[in-house]
């Protein structure tokens, strides 16, 4: 039965050597009934001389039981027995696809960062692991039994136990609740035995209150403080501070001294100008309207600077000629570049102790702020280089924009991490209203309808628009289906607002009244999920541009939402875009390589 079922590919080398029209076919199989569920578990006779030999396992091809099991149901789309879990993920025979990654392609993304596993945890197992991860700084590994995540020090320390066996015991939480003071009667208002309630201290608390108070006095009182003010420069005791708002936490101790260094061959011309005079000199003119010309998208890279240490974080071009590029870095640095003549390093602005966040310019070009990690927001003067003022909130500023408009041109608007958008005046130093309605920190802020409105976008997935001096929203967009958006740009028709959501896609909203959302217009075909990476819209309208975390600059018709160009930088995510105003296909980048490339 054996030879009759492997056929004659067993045959001997006696067989081979005989001639074909001696050649006798083997004996035909006669109609057999074939078991439509046959047991897995089917012994199979293998020849001798495979038994013993080295060669590798009989293959399914070769396999009499599987060529039966195979042969039961021919034109079936399911299987009436149990096939082995190796047969399922076994690869494919066959030439290797050049098109499909190399795995397979068996596992296709299920989120928009990879593919994640389903795991059978109930809700309060993650609960728990997450918040002792957030305590504790470690978890339980799922895929290694007895296994931890994370800080294994602290793993040491506490034993490996989450935060709900770490909860004290009753006699411990007696304990603690006898050191608090007594509520108090809720008739007295003032004195002794007056109401507390839950605002009601601890007698730890209030110790340790006096003992830092006694501290600080010690400090005051001694002459080293009063030699280090008298040390501090007469330009630095100038600068105004924010008296609402100081950095209690922090103090001023973590704001570097502001230092600048001029770069170029001479500051001044024979005409004593420097370098905020437009050029006239160029074959462009950059003193016409923004917008007047017909821009097309970038081919090539025409250069390239390298002087920043680490990411690029921000991109400005000086308002409207865009003859000069203002960048900040996270090496806490802020260059003005010459886009014209020899492309020169101008001036490099040092002061902030973190990363840079963001760059803003005034409306006419003449100031500039930034915005820092190390929780610093400074206001610099473009031509020379020093720092006119600084504001602190004592909180992280993620994004700081300069009102376009007159007559508010000295007022700020800066996004916070502590969910809140606050407003300053340059000229005083004060904090003149705070927008306190977000859930998350802020991420973007764009002034819309002729700068008397603006529409701010915060990490709790939400869009609200809001009347300028006005702290109510007028306008607040939340659907489930809603990822952070964490750049915008707005259209130079004024009409639309373009913001680059998480969700790997460009959306676009009306900055009219309603502000509603197109759903007509998303751009799709980058990955951006994980980076926060500009969008930039073309000064005609035409085309919308965006980086991507491969290392490519993509480009959109804006009226089809077509792609039409990819160009690759290398392999570091492009985090910063701009068009230049002026130009009909001048474009910049600065990507996570420290690296800002010019294109055209």
């Amino acid at each position: 039965m054996m030879p009759s079922l492997l056929g004659d590919a067993y045959a001997s080398s006696d067989e081979e050597a005989k001639p074909m029209a001696e050649h006798t076919p083997p004996p035909s199989i006669g109609p057999s009934t074939i078991d439509a569920a046959p047991d897995v578990s089917l012994e199979v006779s293998v020849p001798a001389q495979l038994r013993h030999s080295s060669q590798s396992p009989l293959t399914p091809e070769q396999d009499p039981s599987q060529l039966q099991l195979a042969l039961a149901t021919t034109t079936s789309k399911s299987l009436s027995y149990n096939v082995p879990y190796d047969d399922l993920t076994r690869a494919a025979l066959g030439p290797t696809n050049p098109f499909k990654p190399s795995d397979g392609g068996m596992k296709r993304k299920n989120l928009l960062t990879g593919y994640a596993e389903e795991a059978a945890v109930s809700e309060a197992t993650f609960n728990t692991q997450h918040r002792t991860f957030q305590s504790l700084g470690y978890s339980r590994d799922p895929g290694v039994d007895g296994g931890f995540v994370g800080d294994l020090a602290s793993v040491e320390r506490y034993g490996g136990r989450d935060v709900v066996q770490l909860r004290p015991s009753r006699e411990k939480s007696e304990a603690i609740r006898r050191k608090r003071q007594k509520r108090g009667d809720a008739s007295i208002v003032e004195g002794e035995g007056a109401y507390r309630g839950p605002w009601a201290r601890y007698r730890d608390d209030e110790q340790a209150e006096e003992d830092e108070a006694a501290l600080a006095g010690e400090q005051l009182a001694s002459d080293e403080e009063y030699e280090e003010e008298a040390i501090v420069s007469a330009a630095a005791a100038d600068l105004p501070a924010a008296p609402l708002y100081s950095n209690t936490k922090t103090g001023t101790d973590d704001a570097e001294v502001e230092k600048t260094e001029f770069h170029g061959a001479a500051q001044f011309d024979y005409q004593g100008r420097t370098y905020m005079h437009v050029p006239q000199d160029l074959g462009v003119d950059l003193r016409k309207d923004v917008g007047s010309v017909k821009n097309y998208v970038p081919k090539k890279v025409i250069h390239v600077w390298k002087e920043h240490g680490k990411a690029i974080t921000a991109l400005r071009f000086f308002p409207r000629s865009g003859h000069i590029l203002l960048s900040a870095s996270a090496d806490t640095k802020i260059k003005i570049w010459d886009v014209y003549h020899d492309r020169d390093l101008l001036r490099t602005n040092s002061g902030h102790t973190k990363a840079v966040t963001d760059l803003s310019f005034n409306h006419d070009g003449t100031r500039f702020l930034s915005a820092s990690y190390d929780r610093h927001m400074k206001l610099w003067d473009t031509e020379y280089g020093t720092c006119i003022s600084r504001f602190s909130t004592g909180k992280i500023p993620h994004v700081v924009a300069f009102h376009p408009a007159e007559p508010h041109t000295h007022e700020f608007l800066a996004g916070m991490s502590d969910k809140k958008i606050i407003q300053y005046d340059t000229r005083s130093g004060q904090l003149t209203q705070e927008y306190d309605h977000h859930l998350g920190a802020i991420n973007t802020i764009t002034f819309v309808d002729g700068a008397r409105r603006f529409i701010t976008t915060s990490d709790d997935k939400s869009l609200r628009a809001w009347e300028y001096n006005i702290p109510v929203p007028i306008k607040f967009i939340a659907e489930p289906y809603m990822f952070s958006m964490v750049r915008a740009c707005l259209h130079p028709s004024g009409k639309y607002v373009a913001l680059q959501s998480a969700d790997n896609q460009i959306v676009v909203y009306a900055a009219t009244d309603k502000f509603r959302q197109n759903r007509k217009k998303a751009f799709r075909g980058h990955h951006t999920a994980g980076h926060a990476i500009d969008v930039d819209i073309s000064p005609d309208g035409n085309f919308i541009a965006s980086g991507d975390e491969s290392g490519y600059v993509c480009f959109w018709d804006f009226k089809n939402c077509k792609m039409l160009h990819k160009i690759s930088t290398g392999d570091a995510p492009v985090l910063c875009a701009r068009w230049h105003p002026q130009e009909t296909s001048k474009f910049v980048t600065g990507g996570l390589d420290g690296v800002i490339r010019y294109f055209d």
